[in-house]
Order: structure tokens, then C-alpha cells, then sequence
């Protein structure tokens, strides 16, 4: 059986200690194992702070930025591959799987045009030169320069490539050097990453760790930083760390989110925002099976249309073929671990309890193309509520599968608001209405519990990637449940890795250093 290695020391190290199975989730199949032990973990931190780091500070933004076209390209050039391993270890459709790789590539041509624009500088300037003295010879300014450690990424199972892509490409720009761990479950498509970037970047630039990550955290140090992508049992785990603490490491993190979508009451449904609404709200439900961050959990649709909205939906959920993703007429395969349909289910269960059934049931499937009693299959599950705010399953706990409940609100953006706040923090919200007095009421009113909010109406429509499409562009991050991060956005990602020092002294020579 295939072993898959780490890459850490510039070297692939395979380690040692029991195997870990890596299986399809529609077969059950296992495909390959890492090993759970043996890794020197202190001298691999320590080969990305000095090797890494030094061959990085040597680059301006411009070679950096050329450094992340070369890996984007390698993507590219390995996409068929790529999406397949992610058909087989993650349980995609070819679809789901696109979205997985072709985020990775575009996240990092993105970046990479950034270093283009950014140029032959090594440190940032914020704001201009001010005179802080009786006259302008004496200056202040601030400016960001790299922060002198590693950037530890520990990323989640369901995108094994874009989340490495979009963690790497803000440190790798803002130069600091990367250590990163996909879950282990799905992690061939991240080794196979690895293979690609390998040959293309510096030593000690990028490594990679398959398996548990043992005594990682133990080395981090003042300088390092920590980025992480999943559950909130392990966010808390992680900001008590006794290193993060002590040292202050820096901490990025992006847990659960109630994600909601709000339907105006302006909003005739055969309208162009109408269908978009529809149209997101089926998509987030099944695509990723609903194992995407950004997914819609919550519906909220005007008391009086919730029975119109059921019937549509229901309708448009009964053309979804579940089953053997590998195949052409199968529109969802399975969620990407036995553990996880073990989640899933129980969150079910806890929301039948308090809602009603629209459609699913509670998740009983049969699935296309797969033998019986096999695969960690889960059928998409519709439910509602009329008393959104008195449903503690619907607000206090995300099922992070194919399930979203309706939610029936009087209309205004006040009772809205109140619902959506009830999650306590989310990634994004979607809101459909083309009365923008009604949308200027309910950004102010859940903007503030959110990272990002997407205005959907009729004049976007037909350019829509939808609420569940992360944009480097913008920030993706959010408060409270959501894990209080935030990374991409542009410029603003490089900031976690980089440290802002004020300046003062003579301001001509402040502006030398600025270029």
C-alpha cells in the first residue's frame, strides 16, 4: 500500500508509527496511508524560519509574485489529475471538484498579477509621510515589513487545494515561508500539490505535513504565525495552546458559520433576483454535498411566500441524483468521511426535532451506481420553521452537509435582522431584494455580524458567481461563531504577515525608504 510522505526539510520524509487510511468516501475503498509518526517537526519550523525564510526575503514582490504564476501554472497544467484524486479521496462530482482546483490556480494568478503591481519593493508603505515635528523635516509614517518566522496553515478536509492555494499565496507575497497540514482524510490532492510546487520554490519556502500534526505547535515561537480552517472545538483548542499563549503567536481563524440567505418581500420568485435566489439556495445545499463554509444553512423567505418557496425548492431537490460522483448523470456524491456522516446525521436528528419536513426527510438515499451499505452517503434535507427565533437547532448549531431549514419572517428587515444575528457571527449572508432602502436597512442592521454580505438583484444577476464563491478580491473571514479571522481581500491579506512598524525621523529619509 502507498505511503504518502511529508515534505518537510526539503526532503519527503514518510515517517513511521501506525498507518492512517486515506479511502473514497463512495466506496470505501482505501487508496493510501500516512503514517502517524516520526516527523521531526522542531527541525522542519526551524528549516522554514532560516532556509525559507532567507531565500524569500531575497525576492522582491515582483519575483515573488512571479513565484505564485509558476505555482498557479503547475495547477493548471495538472488540472485533469487533480480532479481526479479529488473525484476519488474527497467524494466530488467532477464539478465540485473544478471548484475545489480551479479556486486554487485563479487565487494564485491573483496574487501573483498583485506582486506584478506591487513591484521591485521588499516593505509596504501605510499612509503618507506626516510631519509629527515644528517642521516638516521631522516626519512619521507607518509601513509593513515581513514578520521574521514560519506561517503554519492547518486547513480543512473539504478543500484540500484552495485552501492551501489561498493561505500560501498571502505569505508566500508578503514573504514569509509556509508550513502546511490538510486533513488527513483528503489529503492526496495537497500532496499531490506539493509534488507539483516542490521543484519551483525556494527550500524551506513551502512544506508539507501529512497526518497528525504531533508536537507542531509546541515550536511555534514570537515571531510565527498560526491560519486555521475548521471546527470551533478545535479553534478553542487551538487559542489555548500554551504556546499561543505565551509567545502571543499570532491566530487566523475561520470556524462554523449559520450562513443565511433573505429573501425581500419586493421579490416576485419568477423575477430575475427571484430565480437567483432560488438558484443559490439549491446550489449550497448540494454542491461540495454542503460541505462548504460559505453554504446557506438558514432561509428566510417572507411568512406568506414559505409554503411557494417549499413547493419550488422540493421540486428542484427531487432532480438530484446522489450517488457514485465519478459518474456523468450523478448531480452529489457522498460527505468525505465516516465521521462526518455521523455529524451530519445527528445534526439532522436534532433539527427534525424541531422543525417541520420539506423534503429529504432525514437523509435516507439510495445511492446511484454505489453497492449497498457502502459510502458515507447523506441525501439532501429540506426542513422549515415558523418560529425561527425559538429554534435553538436552526441557530445554534451548523450541519455542515446537504441540509438548510426555511425560515418564515414578517418581512421587515428588523425581524430579519434579528434572526440572522441569532447565529452569532457568520462568513456571508445573501440578501435578494431590489428595494434599496429595504437592503440599506439590513446591511446596517447584519453587516456588522458578518465578513462579507452579497446583495443579490436583477441587474447582477446574470454575472453572479453567488454568496458561496470566495473572491480573493474580498475579505473572507468573519465575528463571533465564525472565528473572529480574516484573510484574502486583496492587499489586506499580506497584513497577517507582515508586522506594521511606525517610522519618525527625517522625512526625506523616510520617503528613501518608502521608494
Amino acid at each position: 500500500m502507498r505511503v504518502l510522505a511529508s515534505y518537510l526539510g526539503g526532503q519527503w520524509r514518510p515517517g513511521h508509527g501506525p498507518e492512517l487510511p486515506l479511502v473514497n468516501p463512495a466506496t470505501e475503498e482505501v487508496l493510501v496511508q500516512v503514517h502517524s509518526q516520526g516527523q521531526d517537526l522542531g527541525a522542519a519550523v526551524e528549516h522554514g524560519r532560516t532556509a525559507g525564510r532567507s531565500a524569500l526575503a531575497e525576492l522582491t514582490f515582483a519575483q515573488r509574485g512571479e513565484l505564485l504564476s509558476t505555482m498557479a501554472k503547475a495547477i493548471h497544467g495538472a488540472r485533469e489529475e487533480l480532479i481526479s484524486l479529488a473525484v476519488e479521496n474527497g467524494g466530488n462530482t467532477r464539478s465540485d471538484a473544478k471548484f475545489d482546483i480551479d479556486g486554487a490556480s485563479a487565487t494564485l494568478a491573483y496574487y501573483a498579477e498583485l506582486g506584478h503591481k506591487l513591484g521591485d519593493g521588499k516593505l509596504l508603505a501605510d499612509g503618507e509621510v506626516l510631519q509629527v515635528g515644528r517642521t516638516a523635516r521631522m516626519g512619521g509614517t507607518h509601513a509593513w515589513l515581513t514578520r521574521p518566522g514560519l506561517a503554519v496553515h492547518i486547513n480543512a478536509f473539504n478543500f484540500p487545494a484552495w485552501g492551501l492555494g489561498e493561505k500560501a499565496a498571502c505569505a508566500l507575497l508578503a514573504g514569509m515561508p509556509v508550513l502546511s497540514k490538510p486533513a488527513t482524510a483528503t489529503a492526496l490532492v495537497a500532496h499531490r500539490l506539493m509534488e507539483l510546487f516542490a521543484p519551483l520554490v525556494p527550500k524551506g519556502a513551502l512544506q508539507l505535513l501529512c497526518g497528525p500534526a504531533g508536537d507542531l505547535l509546541d515550536h511555534l515561537g514570537p515571531g510565527d504565525v498560526l491560519a486555521f480552517t475548521g471546527s470551533s472545538a478545535t479553534a478553542r483548542a487551538l487559542r489555548g495552546h500554551r504556546n499561543v499563549i505565551e509567545h502571543s503567536v499570532r491566530l487566523n481563524i475561520e470556524a462554523d458559520s449559520l450562513n443565511a440567505a433573505v429573501l425581500g418581500p419586493d421579490v416576485d420568485l419568477g423575477s430575475e433576483t427571484g430565480q437567483l435566489f432560488l438558484a443559490d439556495a439549491l446550489r449550497d445545499m448540494t454542491q461540495k454535498t454542503g460541505q462548504k463554509c460559505t453554504a446557506i444553512r438558514r432561509v428566510l423567505v417572507p411568512a406568506e411566500r414559505l409554503d411557494e418557496v417549499a413547493a419550488i425548492l422540493a421540486e428542484r431537490l427531487a432532480t438530484i441524483v446522489v450517488g457514485d460522483p465519478s459518474r456523468d448523470d450523478v448531480r452529489m456524491g457522498p460527505v468525505a468521511t465516516a465521521a462526518q456522516l455521523r455529524d451530519v446525521r445527528a445534526g439532522i436528528a436534532r433539527l427534525a426535532a424541531e422543525t417541520a419536513a420539506v423534503f429529504g426527510g432525514t437523509g435516507e438515499v439510495t445511492p446511484r451506481g454505489i453497492a449497498e451499505g457502502r459510502g458515507f452517503f447523506v441525501g439532501p434535507v429540506l426542513r422549515s420553521t415558523r418560529a425561527p427565533l425559538e429554534c435553538g437547532a436552526l441557530n445554534d448549531h451548523e450541519v455542515f452537509g446537504p441540509v438548510s431549514t426555511l425560515a418564515a419572517y414578517d418581512g421587515s428587515s428588523a425581524a430579519a435582522t434579528a434572526i440572522v444575528a441569532r447565529g452569532m457571527g457568520g462568513l456571508v449572508t445573501s440578501v435578494y431584494s431590489d428595494d434599496r432602502d429595504w437592503v440599506a436597512r439590513m446591511v446596517t442592521g447584519i453587516g456588522p455580524w458578518h465578513g462579507r454580505l452579497f446583495l443579490g438583484s436583477a441587474k447582477m444577476a446574470a454575472q453572479s458567481p453567488g454568496p458561496g464563491t470566495v473572491l480573493p478580491q474580498l475579505v473572507h473571514g468573519g465575528p463571533g461563531r465564525a472565528g473572529g479571522g480574516e484573510e484574502l481581500g486583496g492587499q489586506r491579506g499580506l497584513g497577517f504577515y507582515m508586522q506594521r512598524l511606525a517610522l519618525e525621523g527625517d522625512a526625506s529619509v523616510l520617503k528613501s525608504l518608502l521608494g
